[in-house]
């Protein structure tokens, strides 16, 4: 018992240090500036506030690794669906896209569904010698129906204004009624992923989630008619107000220069900061929430079953079933991330999503953490994001002292070149040095 009690007291006094060194960096961040600091607090809010929208999406992996052992190897799949929310819920309405084909769109839709319902219950109603044949009949009848109405549709959405639309519109509700919308749809695919997936063995789940990560990136660059494709997706609406309206105040205007600055600086930290605090509430609303269930009757049954499929298993466990509980928790969590990324951002590109960012990048984070460790994924996803950051200044830096003796020219113009990407390599040596020193993260689960 006083072993535990020591790992636990070490646990904590861990995390006070990573915080209190996470926080030392922003503050110099924000107030020095020099080759290795910008001095200035907007920057340092910026990456505050997506290293906030991270920790939430690494508080969906590591519910998913950390309390189940359950490896998403398409996070990136899942934020993008979180990012649609905003699209299809916040904008304003597009004038004749409905008209044009919207119903018709419905209807595909449904009928497809339909269809992979109606799939199912073939299979498992239809005797053995039939149930293939039927199971084919059926499915081609769906797909010729499915795209009699909706390639008609489609085509009429995207002609419908394409200079400046060709999408279905919104429903210009409020945007923070969408971050749940945009959580739901990741749920929903994480759904069916896991019905497919989760009763083989875990690579199997592994492979299932690349796949549909780089399926629904695809998805979003071609179907414009959803969220226009390539063309991207701007004008999002936000929750806070916008720069040029402040600076527009005279009150506000009046309020920053008795602090000594310019509208213009006081705007920008001003935003920044009501983002931090609306991200920081939803921040600490999950957490609240995983740290309840984690410690709950069902927390501890899950990590029974993380520990020992098989022994929960002869306890009368269904370990498929709460695998897929919390797989669809973790990506509706996740999906949440990608919608408050891109209401801050404005814009939705699905060029934008890049594995290397939104995959790998929050494994770092979950892993440098601690996975398992609610508090540790949400201060290794704060502190990687911010190297991730300062890599591109502090690659360049670091590079041309370790150049130095070298002559003008030659091999260290090529190292002085590609000092920019010193990120990668300083994300990787970062995720090293962790598994070396301390396997379990800087802030391991108790």
């Amino acid at each position: 018992m006083s072993n535990t009690r020591q790992a636990e007291a070490t646990s904590r006094w861990r995390a006070l240090i990573v915080f209190a060194a996470i926080a030392v960096l922003f503050v110099l961040e924000g107030t020095t500036r020099n080759a290795m600091f910008s001095g200035s607090w907007n920057t340092a809010l910026a990456i505050l506030n997506m290293g906030l929208i991270s920790a939430v999406m690494a508080l969906g992996v590591n519910m998913q690794w950390g309390y189940a052992g359950l490896f998403n190897a398409g996070v990136v799949g899942f934020i993008a669906l979180g990012a649609l929310g905003p699209v299809l819920v916040a904008t304003a309405p597009v004038e004749g896209a409905w008209a044009a084909g919207g119903l018709r769109v419905i209807a595909a839709l449904v009928v497809g569904f339909g269809t992979l319902a109606m799939a199912a219950q073939v299979w498992a109603g239809v005797a053995r010698g039939w149930r293939v044949p039927a199971l084919i009949a059926t499915l081609i009848v769906g797909f010729v129906a499915y795209r009699w109405l909706f390639d008609p549709a489609v085509m009429a959405i995207e002609a419908n204004n394409a200079a400046s639309a060709g999408n279905i519109g919104g429903l210009g509700w409020p945007v923070l009624l969408s971050w749940p919308v945009g959580a739901a749809f990741a749920g929903a695919a994480a759904w069916g992923v896991g019905k497919v997936a989760l009763g083989l063995r875990s690579d199997y789940l592994a492979i299932a989630t690349l796949g549909i990560g780089e399926i629904i990136i695809a998805v979003l660059r071609n179907e414009e008619w959803l969220a226009r494709g390539v063309k991207n997706m701007s004008g999002i609406p936000r929750p806070v107000p916008y720069e040029l309206e402040l600076q527009g105040d005279p009150a506000f205007v009046a309020k920053a220069a008795s602090f000594g600055m310019d509208a213009a600086t006081a705007s920008g930290i001003w935003v920044k900061l009501l983002y931090a605090g609306l991200f920081g509430a939803v921040l600490l609303l999950v957490i609240l929430l995983a740290e309840l269930a984690l410690k709950s009757p069902w927390g501890r049954m899950m990590r029974a079953i993380r520990d020992n499929e098989t022994a929960a298993s002869a306890m009368g466990k269904n370990v498929t079933g709460r695998h897929l509980q919390i797989f669809v928790i973790g990506s509706a969590v996740i999906g949440l991330g990608g919608a408050m990324m891109v209401t801050m951002d404005g814009l939705l590109s699905p060029g934008g999503f890049n594995p290397l960012r939104y995959t790998f990048l929050i494994w770092v984070m979950v892993i440098v953490g601690g996975s398992g460790n609610n508090w540790g994924a949400v201060l290794g996803a704060v502190l990687v994001w911010f190297l991730w950051i300062k890599a591109e200044v502090w690659g360049p830096a670091l590079m041309h002292l370790i150049t130095l003796p070298l002559p003008e020219g030659g091999l260290r113009s090529q190292l002085l070149g590609g000092a920019p990407h010193m990120r990668f390599i300083a994300m990787g040596l970062v995720l090293l040095l962790v598994l070396r020193f301390a396997p379990r993260g800087l802030v391991p689960e108790k």
